[in-house]
């Protein structure tokens, strides 16, 4: 069975400075291309397969893209079918080490190191929501990962944030992407531990107006999301000021809405639902609940 084509559903974006998914067939929207998704982050494009191509489609995608992109200087393809995720350069020139922006922002993204490139794009409204609410605030950011959601606050004029993740690496990138925004790291603090085993070092600087909760769904060792999200939750009320906001975050395709709302409502049922952030257009899926989640909640009062 011949693979059908990506090109016929990527228009070309109208901001080609921003950095954005062009296809994204993990939706489950487009039959037949569930393993395929397109990303632009100038000068590269990125090709991610989650199941091994048939060789003449892939050419032909390349070569679509070529002709749509012109000013782009480099197609990658990253195999997620393969041990590794290996990435490999099918158009242009090696490019490793981008940066991606977005709303005005910059953010390091790395080619060829690890699986995950450096930023989610699908979270997009979610940095936007916390930009907006920020000033003047202090910010808990837990599995901060590159600290996206950190530099989206500071920029929002956050007298404080606080990013806690187990990577050390990934906080480096962190404190680099705020360096890169020209943001002073005296508002910002770095603590690489085990969240579920550093609760009284993660609340010393508290509490805090807003707590920012983007776990993985799964990581050998260390997190079971189904099984330890509740962890989190039930520390809210020890977290967070009164009146505080609490954004939960979910991209499991096995747990839905209905997960997240019915942990709150058990684990910290002084939250009251505020608003759900819909992910960007682009990002649409044929099945609901598939794809990330983020809502919005209010603690207390």
């Amino acid at each position: 069975m011949t693979t059908p084509s990506v090109i016929e559903h990527i228009t070309r974006p109208q901001d080609m400075s921003q950095s954005q998914r062009l296809f994204h067939g993990r939706g489950h929207a487009f039959e037949g291309l569930e393993h395929v998704c397109v990303d632009w982050i100038a000068p590269a494009i990125l090709i991610t397969l989650f199941k091994e191509p048939e060789i003449e489609w892939l050419d032909q995608l390349v070569s679509g893209l070529n002709e749509m992109f012109p000013e782009q200087e480099s197609i990658q393809v990253q195999y997620r079918c393969r041990k590794g995720a290996p990435f490999e350069v099918k158009s242009g020139r090696e490019l490793t080490e981008l940066v991606a922006v977005e709303d005005g922002l910059k953010y390091h993204i790395a080619l060829g190191k690890a699986q995950n490139t450096g930023l989610f794009l699908d979270m997009l409204n979610g940095r936007r929501w916390l930009r907006e609410q920020s000033a003047g605030k202090k910010v808990l950011n837990l599995f901060s990962y590159t600290c996206g959601f950190s530099v989206a606050a500071i920029e929002g004029g956050a007298d404080l944030v606080v990013n806690v993740d187990m990577s050390k690496a990934s906080l480096a990138t962190g404190r680099d992407n705020h360096r890169l925004n020209n943001h002073a790291l005296d508002r910002v603090v770095f603590q690489g531990v085990d969240i579920f085993k550093s609760w009284g070092r993660i609340k010393k600087p508290g509490p805090y107006d807003i707590l920012v909760s983007d776990p993985p769904s799964f990581q050998k060792g260390s997190v079971n999301i189904q099984r330890d999200y509740h962890k989190i939750i039930r520390r809210i009320p020890e977290l967070v000021v009164a009146g505080g906001l609490v954004m939960l975050c979910l991209n499991s395709p096995d747990l839905d809405d209905e997960f997240l709302l019915s942990q709150v409502a058990e684990h910290c049922p002084e939250c009251s639902l505020l608003q759900k952030i819909e992910n960007p257009d682009i990002f649409k899926d044929a099945q609901a609940g598939k794809g990330l989640k983020v809502y919005v909640f209010k603690f207390g009062e």
